[in-house]
């Protein structure tokens, strides 16, 4: 074989598509795929013939497919997904962590905010610190009501509520020394101020925690 061309090393025609040659090459190399010299033979006249094929195209005779540039040589590079760099938080804290919708923060905020507002019109004497333990303790309950509805989870309704109103108190109450507020004239006593924190605190908890 090594006296013939390519084309008649494969046996085919010098206009035969590359899906013959390709055909051709594939058929003769199983027929004698235990001839190691005759397999070599073959795979030299068809790279011969790609080159000549490749040789036409760059002088703008033929249009070479692109797949047909030895395929077995150039393997299909596969894309990696690009990796998307995504910050979540660890396990343990998304039990707790919740994403609430628009209807979950407009109530705990409808109700915390009232609350709110009543806490400003508690000045001075000891009906206005009763009202500001009232609140509290409403707060208190409708934040333990807020958290349990989102799983039917009491205990720890419970106590993500009790841990919001210790540390709202306490904030408030270091927040309110800092300031130095002043009672009576349109300021905030102490207490107040303290009330106010830990219902924030309590609408954190409810929108954000379950």
């Amino acid at each position: 074989m090594s006296s013939q061309n390519p084309y008649e090393t494969l046996g085919v025609a010098e206009d035969a598509s590359f899906e013959e040659i390709q055909d051709a090459r594939s058929r003769l190399s199983q027929q004698h795929q235990e001839d190691v010299k005759l397999v070599e033979s073959i795979e030299s006249a068809y790279d011969a013939i790609i080159m000549d094929r490749l040789k036409m195209r760059q002088e703008g005779k033929i249009k070479v497919p692109e797949r047909i540039r030895f395929p077995e040589r150039s393997p299909e590079v596969t894309k990696k997904p690009l990796a998307v760099s995504t910050s979540t938080p660890p396990a343990w804290l998304q039990q707790f962590i919740d994403a609430p919708s628009r209807t979950d923060v407009l109530l705990p905020t409808g109700i915390f905010l009232g609350l709110a507002v009543l806490t400003f019109f508690a000045q001075g004497d000891e009906g206005s610190q009763s009202l500001v333990s009232l609140v509290l303790a409403f707060g208190f309950g409708a934040a333990i009501y807020l958290i349990n509805r989102k799983e039917n989870r009491f205990g720890r309704a419970f106590l993500m509520a009790l841990a919001g109103l210790l540390v709202g108190i306490g904030l408030g109450f270091l927040l309110a020394g800092l300031v130095n507020t002043p009672v009576g004239n349109g300021g905030l006593a102490a207490e107040q101020v303290a009330a106010l924190v830990t219902l924030f605190f309590f609408w954190l908890t409810s929108c954000f925690l379950r």
